[in-house]
């Protein structure tokens, strides 16, 4: 019997499956980068001025750049840069620091210090296309022009690996601001590139997650899904975005079954309204204001016409049932809910980094 690990927060689970049921486990691989030429990359900083290091999330490659600009300084003799993030991962940011390291909460809505470096690992995206550290800021930073960039969604199915004319206006967005930005493309074994400039350049890296990411692996009826690393599937919202990367390799009435802990929660507000019956598919189409998350919450709406999804969370069974979703109450329950629905000998793909892949 094959063991199979998914990430679910910030442990793993075994997916026990007989071998004659799996019928295909797909993960990321491309060339991973030597801790020399991260070096080298990272020369290229001025460590002479004060640097803000703005943490926008948590990751192992994230730690990794961190980790190797400090030693950096150290090297060069320079000032440590001051590292800012979110209150809600600071902790977790701060475990993965070098010792002795100060982390402060960034809670700063002006933008506009040029001292501020902001450091995102890039994925894909529903609404944008890709999630880079433009749609990341135009996400926090701009609601208004949130606005514009979900008026301009290609359609009401989500389109990762796109360039619509949203990822322009997120563009635009961080355009007004004169910061840096470090953006990361990684895989589940380490990091594969990364960018330094300003957001609206570095954004370029969608080149090379697009050529590492996309795998052709034909339709399937039943799919499982792990986004690959706890940062992608602290609430409901992020963790949505490993099932669009893969609704096309999914068949016609089929099940996909995602496993995503979400211990953050439902994550949008958009999403909490539509379990309140706040929220109409009306008003999702034509917004007169933006809700944080409404696009996921429209895509969930439309892609469920085409296949049927399951939950392995430990959000409230409640909350899963009102968005028509299936709640599992573990991952051996889901295998034993697959075999009893559909035969014994239903053959399962299972996705092991559902948020840096795309399924055609």
């Amino acid at each position: 019997m094959p063991e199979i690990w998914l990430n679910y927060g910030i442990t793993d689970v075994v997916l026990d499956i007989r071998a004659e049921n799996l019928e295909q486990k797909i993960d990321s691989d491309g060339k991973i980068l030597e801790d020399s030429e991260i070096h080298e990359k990272l020369g290229s900083l001025d460590l002479s001025k004060p640097m803000e290091l703005v943490v926008l999330h948590n990751s192992k490659s994230i730690q990794k750049i961190i980790s190797m600009l400090f030693s950096l300084c150290e090297q060069k003799s320079k000032p440590f840069p001051k590292i800012l993030t979110d209150k809600k991962i600071l902790n977790q940011v701060k475990s993965g620091l070098p010792e002795g390291t100060s982390i402060n909460e960034f809670d700063d809505v002006e933008i506009s210090n040029s001292n501020l470096v902001f450091m995102g690992e890039m994925e894909f995206d529903g609404l944008f296309g890709y999630e880079t550290i433009s749609t990341r800021l135009i996400k926090k930073f701009g609601q208004d022009s949130m606005l514009a960039a979900y008026a301009k969604r290609q359609a009401n199915l989500p389109s990762p690996g796109q360039y619509p004319e949203s990822l322009g206006e997120a563009k635009k967005f961080t355009d007004n601001f004169e910061i840096q930005g470090i953006e990361i493309v990684a895989n589940s074994q380490g990091i594969v590139d990364f960018s330094i400039g300003h957001p609206s350049q570095t954004i370029s890296a969608t080149k090379t997650l697009e050529s590492q990411s996309i795998k052709d692996v034909g339709q399937h009826k039943t799919m499982i899904i792990s986004s690959g690393k706890d940062s992608s599937n602290d609430n409901l919202g992020k963790s949505l975005s490993s099932l669009w990367n893969c609704a096309n390799a999914i068949k016609k009435d089929g099940l996909a079954i995602l496993v995503a802990e979400c211990k953050g929660g439902l994550g949008s507000d958009a999403l909490q309204q539509s379990i309140e019956d706040l929220l109409t598919l009306e008003q999702l189409k034509n917004p007169t204001k933006y809700i944080n998350g409404m696009e996921d919450l429209l895509f969930l709406s439309e892609i469920q016409k085409n296949f049927q999804i399951g939950l392995v969370s430990i959000l409230p069974e409640f909350y899963v049932k009102k968005l028509n979703m299936l709640s599992m109450q573990g991952i051996k329950y889901s295998m034993d809910y697959i075999l009893k629905t559909q035969g014994a000998r239903q053959k399962v793909a299972v996705v092991t980094d559902g948020a840096r892949l795309l399924l055609r």
